[in-house]
């Protein structure tokens, strides 16, 4: 599941340069404040440690510096109080404590029982029916709904087509079939309502699944950077709407930008990545003139409009609640671990059953993390296995009024101290719309 800011993605790919130190010739500013690294700033050496004191050091002409270690202080998040502190403060029901550096991804998958990466085809086709079952009904209750219950209507088959995604998900990850070609084939038609090209959303989620919470290479939910941030006020302003109020619909966004354009693939991808727009396009060619044909304009939006507008609702909601969270970091590629981002850096959210029922567990997200090869109808006893033997290091909750508020008023500008900085706190004065948010958002978990 993938979505940054796609306008922030099309026009700004750029990481500021290393500033190289400077030091005063005549005495050098000693600064400590919080723990853990000392770096020079202008005239400065700026420690990091031990509260806001500054002392003026002369220098002789022979004077000789030395490297003194500074011992880093122990992450807030291995205080068990901490951490049912912030829980409770974010709409969590759990957040796990730190995952040890020394434990690996191979650790974690070598835990898992076989079996649960074992493909059965009779239930890889049954989520297959209950999707064109759902979907049938969905469309069903839209041509025999009153105007007053059609958004229920709505909700229902966009949820349900939802569930023709996440099967086309299982054939990306080679989970669905023992057969490369069936999962092509049904990977491409399952997508087809959704005008998702298949293979070319299958490479772009696959750079996702190799580099989860890396800071530039993950094509999820990012942190905005700060210089993006800054660039210019429209720029501003979009992306203040686009990761507020606008966040649960901005997969669309991210689906025009990276889908379409051909630049964006290897040479080698391109002919698969063609393959699927051609039906694509196809399905829009045919299907769309029928639904206007047959039931007007009006039908093509309450048919085929609004349902693909749940989907966007689904799949961004999705994203953003498995992958953005104030206390799990986006790191740099010389510091990120591969078990801590998949497994700590993952976020088990439980839906209402109907939800899960026509998602076919997709939100069971952590163990789909630490092997992608596990179908869908196997994600909840792998996520089982990996509560007994993993379980103090897995984040999970509940979906909640909370936690939404959190994420879309809080999870905004990258900090490396912090993780995230909220818009508000940036440029308050162009933070409209996270502060109705604030205000007019429910605050119940």
């Amino acid at each position: 599941m993938s979505c940054r800011l796609a306008l922030v993605d099309s026009l700004f790919q750029f990481k500021a340069s290393p500033q190289k130190p400077i030091i005063n010739k005549r005495n050098i500013a000693v600064q400590f404040s919080s723990p853990g690294i000392c770096n020079t700033n202008g005239g400065s050496l700026v420690g990091k440690g031990l509260g806001h004191q500054s002392h003026l050091l002369p220098l002789r002409k022979h004077t000789a510096i030395k490297a003194v270690a500074v011992p880093v202080a122990p992450s807030p998040l291995e205080s068990d109080e901490y951490r049912r502190e912030i829980a409770e403060k974010y709409g969590f029901e759990k957040i796990g404590e730190p995952l040890p550096d020394n434990v690996t991804l191979k650790d974690v998958l070598n835990s898992l029982p076989k079996k649960v990466l074992e493909i059965d085809e009779m239930k890889s086709w049954r989520t297959v029916l209950i999707s064109v079952t759902s979907y049938t009904l969905g469309l069903f209750l839209i041509s025999n709904s009153p105007w007053y219950l059609l958004p229920f209507a709505w909700a229902w088959t966009g949820t349900a087509v939802t569930g023709l995604f996440v099967v086309a998900h299982d054939c990306a990850h080679k989970s669905f079939s023992k057969y490369k070609l069936v999962e092509d084939i049904v990977g491409n038609v399952a997508l087809m309502p959704l005008i998702y090209p298949y293979e070319a959303w299958r490479f772009k989620h696959d750079q996702h699944h190799a580099k989860t919470n890396m800071l530039y290479e993950d094509t999820a939910w990012h942190p905005i950077l700060k210089e993006d941030f800054d660039s210019s006020p429209l720029m501003r302003k979009a992306i203040t709407y686009g990761y507020g109020p606008v966040r649960p619909l901005m997969s669309i966004a991210h689906w025009v930008m990276w889908h379409f354009d051909l630049k964006k693939f290897r040479s080698s991808e391109v002919k698969r990545v063609m393959i699927s727009l051609a039906c694509v396009f196809s399905f829009m060619a045919v299907a769309w003139p029928l639904i206007i044909y047959k039931t007007g304009i009006m039908g093509w939006i309450n048919y085929w409009l609004m349902p693909w507008l749940g989907y966007h609702f689904w799949m961004s909601t999705f994203t953003m609640v498995h992958h953005s969270a104030p206390h799990i970091p986006f790191k740099d590629s010389d510091e990120w671990n591969a078990a801590q981002a998949q497994l700590n850096g993952t976020v088990h959210c439980n839906y209402p059953k109907w939800v899960e029922i026509l998602c076919h567990d997709i939100n069971v997200h952590i163990p789909h993390h630490i092997s992608p090869k596990i179908p869908s109808y196997n994600l909840r006893a792998a996520h089982q296995s990996l509560q007994e033997n993993w379980g103090k290091y897995m984040n999970e909750a509940t979906w909640n009024w909370r936690l939404m508020k959190t994420i879309l008023t809080i999870c905004h500008v990258y900090d490396k101290e912090k993780n995230y900085v909220a818009f508000d706190e940036l440029a308050p004065e162009d933070s409209g719309p996270i502060t109705f948010l604030r205000k007019a958002m429910p605050n119940f978990a």
